[in-house]
This record gives C-alpha cells, sequence and structure tokens, in this order.
C-alpha cells in the first residue's frame, strides 16, 4: 500500500465510508464516502487517517482525493442537524441515514460490491438503512477501520469539508468558531449568548452538546 499506517485492503476495490464533526460542537455533520481502487493507489500517496493530518494537509490531499476518486459528500448543517437531531433523537441513527446515503451516491458514479465503515456503533442500523435503500453490498466494519486507504481517503474529504464549511460559518457569523470541544469551546460558545442571544446558537452549533449548559454558565459571569 501507499502510505504508513495504511493495511492491506479488504478488497481492491472497495468504498470506504468516515464521518467529521461529531464530536465538535460548532460547525456541520459531515459525513464522505469514497471509492478506491488499486488504479488509485500512486495517487494516494500520504493519505491517511484525517486525524493524524494538519488541517492545511487534510486540504491539500482533499482536493486529490476528488480529482482521481468518484466520491460523495454528505454535509449537515447545525440548523439542519438539531432539527434531525430532534426528530431522530439519536446520533447513531443520524449517522447511519448519513453514511447509507453518501454509500449510494458514490454508487451512482461507481458499481462497486465492497463497502468498508468504521464500528461506530452497532452496524445493523447501517445495513438496514443500505437495505431499506434497495443496496446490496458486503459491507465490513471495521474498528480503527481508517488504516484501510479507502476509509482514510472518505475521513480527509469529511474533515477538508468540515474545516471549510466551519470557517465559512464563522466568516458569515462574524467570530471564530473554534473545532473540537473545550473551555475555548464553551467560552466561544458563551460569548455569542452574550452578544447575539442564545437562540444564534442554533444557527452554529450542535445543541444537544453539554457544552450549551456550560456556555449559559459562564456568559452569566462574563
Amino acid at each position: 500500500m501507499c502510505s504508513r499506517g495504511i493495511v492491506s485492503p479488504v478488497s481492491d476495490e472497495r468504498i470506504g465510508v468516515d464521518e467529521s464533526g461529531k464530536g465538535d460542537f460548532f460547525g456541520p455533520l459531515v459525513i464522505a464516502a469514497c471509492y478506491v481502487g488499486p488504479e488509485h493507489y500512486a495517487e494516494l500517496e500520504g493519505v491517511m487517517d484525517s486525524k493524524k493530518l494538519t488541517d492545511n494537509k487534510a486540504l491539500s490531499l482533499a482536493i486529490t482525493i476528488k480529482r482521481n476518486c468518484p466520491h460523495a459528500i454528505i454535509a449537515i448543517g447545525p440548523k439542519k442537524y438539531n432539527e434531525l437531531y430532534a426528530k431522530i433523537g439519536n446520533l447513531n441513527k443520524l449517522l447511519a441515514w448519513g453514511h447509507a446515503q453518501a454509500i449510494e451516491n458514490t454508487l451512482q458514479k461507481q458499481d462497486c460490491r465492497e463497502v468498508i465503515s468504521d464500528q461506530f456503533a452497532n452496524p445493523a442500523g447501517l445495513e438496514r438503512s443500505l437495505k431499506s435503500k434497495g443496496i446490496d453490498v458486503n459491507l465490513v466494519s471495521m474498528v480503527r477501520a481508517e488504516r484501510d486507504l479507502a476509509v482514510a481517503a472518505a475521513s480527509v474529504l469529511a474533515r477538508a469539508e468540515f474545516l471549510s464549511r466551519l470557517k465559512r460559518l464563522g466568516e458569515e457569523f462574524g467570530v471564530e468558531l473554534p473545532k473540537g470541544a473545550g473551555r475555548n469551546v464553551d467560552e466561544a460558545a458563551a460569548r455569542i449568548i452574550n452578544t447575539k442571544g442564545e437562540a444564534a446558537l442554533e444557527d452554529v452549533a450542535k445543541l444537544h452538546f453539554k457544552t450549551v449548559e456550560k456556555a449559559r454558565s459562564i456568559a452569566k459571569g462574563l
């Protein structure tokens, strides 16, 4: 294979699927699927799990992946995310829906029988979502699936899209939106509450996070 840390594939031709933004309070949830075959190995030199890459490297590699590999990206902005979460009430169900949609969209560009996903929860949910769409593939759910090149490529696409959308969202909102979750994120959310009102968080953040409660407490002391 072409990258350090990448393991031998389940199949020479497969679709990998992964997500980004799941643990980030601000910004969208992004799910990407990517088809990789032997013809892509040389072009994907340096591709690995996006968590091991700098933001700039992920953004750069995403351009190469998009240019060479059939793929699909599903981006759920904060407002839509909050609507879906309120309706579905379960992140794993939302992930299963998004993964299935990204896989379906990629299959419309490239026929493939093998699909690899990270074992984010009970894979039966994703299997049900695929079957409900009439998609018959061999789904392999693996722990640390990003070690497979196709999943690594999908993770890079998802991360790059998340980073781009988070930046644009912050620019549109007129504030810097930090990644992840932690004290700096709590404080940023508190500043938004004090300057724009708590309702404004619906447009930039995932409201089921405990960050909202922490931000309320911090806002009172600012």
